[in-house]
């Protein structure tokens, strides 16, 4: 599996207005999960894995608060999931997941990134199907094969796992992450994830060669400028 789960990490917040953004899109996710799955993340494991994600992001806390403040009123926005693929500068392979009160709207910003470059939005599925949705748990302290019993024991289906001079890395299906984190808490007791996140991982990869380079480096500025898109998933190495 190696650390392609990595790949997909950008640096967001090199200025105020970067920063600004990260914390509007991290609002917006904690707002909906809050909304959805109820505002204790002692009971919302998906809320609790989304603020310390926050915090490590340096969202600031009263960010945090408000979003959850405002999923506590019950009205408000009505936010829906959308995705979209296609292939990007060089043809690597692209995933764009958003969040939208405005799907049309959504996908027409989508779009224009990708036309902008002179690079193809597909279909549903088109490049998807190269990728594998896996939830990621990365943590230290723990004996590797203690935490693999754990989790065979407990029928968490363990796609893979890693041992990095002691940080464990366990790769699962992406429908499998709640199951995962509870089992692990109930064997361990609390742990501190340095890692706690479901991604896109590509089963293969591809290098940018020329001006592809700088072409892929305006796409995904691009896309992460736009407030509804939340994560970028490729396959560039």
């Amino acid at each position: 599996m190696g650390r392609a789960y990595q790949n997909r990490k950008d640096s967001m917040a090199k200025t105020s207005d970067a920063k600004a953004r990260v914390y509007s899109k991290y609002g917006r996710e904690i707002y909906v999960i809050a909304k959805s799955g109820g505002i204790d993340p002692a009971g919302n494991l998906s809320l609790r894995s989304v603020i310390d994600r926050a915090k490590k992001d340096q969202v600031p806390t009263h960010v945090i608060d408000k979003a959850i403040d405002k999923a506590k009123g019950g009205a408000g926005e009505n936010f829906e999931v959308a995705r979209y693929e296609g292939y990007g500068p060089g043809n690597c392979m692209v995933i764009v997941d958003c969040l939208t009160d405005n799907a049309s709207r959504t996908f027409n910003d989508v779009r224009l990134c990708f036309t902008k470059t002179k690079t193809k939005i597909g279909t549903q599925g088109s490049v998807s199907h190269m990728f594998d949705h896996l939830t990621i748990l990365r943590f230290s302290g723990l004996d590797e094969e203690d935490v693999l019993d754990a989790l065979l024991i407990a029928d968490v289906d363990v796609v893979d796992i890693e041992n990095e001079e002691g940080m464990l890395t366990v790769f699962a299906p992406h429908t499998e992450s709640f199951k995962a984190k509870q089992t692990l808490s109930e064997s361990f007791g609390e742990i501190n994830y340095d890692v706690d996140e479901i991604q896109f991982i590509a089963q293969n990869t591809t290098s940018l060669l020329g001006e592809d380079v700088d072409v892929f480096a305006t796409f995904m500025d691009m896309l992460e400028d736009l407030d509804d898109v939340q994560n970028v998933f490729h396959n560039v190495a």
